[in-house]
């Protein structure tokens, strides 16, 4: 299997506190990999260390096998890494449509113009529209996003992503903040982007069931270091994970 994205001896340190402590990994091109650890583990300032709202403070991040270290949050994301944040990123006053319309012309490098005629866009609003069909928020489209439910501003954050047309999608928590009720849509849509895209997606998430469901991988994070990597099974059955994360609050889930 060929890496599309790795860390060699990668680590952060705030003051005396070691938050990612030299964690060399692959991530597996076209894989579902999902990073797992409790609170304090780690797993969002690495999120933050490979999308590039933090740099390291010692070793390398590798995507396609260039050196990207020391580049913007921009430049990784032209260069095809996309994340998702744990608070929705969307504009609340314009609609559902316009969101994902601004970022499919942002893609194709098109700023708005002001006297151009409304058809200019309309290439642009007919590839949105495909990316509202495939997070079940074609019908919203016409709405402000500020009226939408939790859950739905999660889905045009996706679809938001999607339209960047980035190979690999940094999914931190995207059911925080929802309730029980929005979940299960949620969970539905990035299934079918697993299914139907040609991604790699690598996903922060504490719901485990979800990420036993989802994962090609999983990555185990605690105290800052890698602690296991392996399928959902391997992880599942590793006693070292088990005693140092799950502990008795997972036996009856993982038996």
């Amino acid at each position: 299997m060929t890496a599309i994205l790795e860390t060699k001896d990668l680590a952060i340190a705030f003051g005396g506190h070691t938050a990612v402590d030299h964690i060399s990994v692959q991530i597996t091109e076209k894989k579902f990999t999902s990073i797992i650890g409790p609170n304090g583990a780690g797993k969002t300032t690495l999120f933050n260390l490979l999308s590039g709202q933090l740099s390291p403070t010692n070793g390398q991040i590798l995507y396609k096998d260039q050196d990207i270290t020391k580049l913007s949050t921009t430049k990784r994301t032209r260069l095809g890494i996309g994340r998702s944040f744990q608070i929705t990123n969307v504009f609340p006053n314009l609609t559902v449509l316009e969101n994902v319309r601004l970022a499919v012309q942002s893609q194709a490098k098109v700023r708005y113009q002001m006297l151009a005629h409304f058809k200019y866009y309309k290439q642009f609003e007919v590839r949105a529209m495909e990316l509202l069909e495939r997070v079940f928020l074609d019908t919203k489209a016409d709405l402000r996003a500020v009226n939408l439910a939790h859950g739905e501003k999660r889905k045009l954050e996706m679809a938001m992503l999607l339209a960047l047309d980035t190979e690999v999608l940094l999914l931190d928590e995207p059911t925080a903040g929802m309730s029980l009720e929005e979940v299960p849509a949620i969970i539905e849509v990035i299934k079918k982007i697993k299914e139907e895209e040609d991604r790699t997606i690598v996903l922060i998430e504490h719901k485990i069931d979800m990420i036993m469901d989802l994962s090609d991988e999983v990555l185990v994070l605690f105290h800052g270091e890698l602690l296991a990597k392996g399928t959902p099974e391997e992880i599942i059955e590793n006693e070292t994970v088990q005693s140092a994360y799950l502990g008795g609050m997972y036996d009856e889930q993982l038996a």
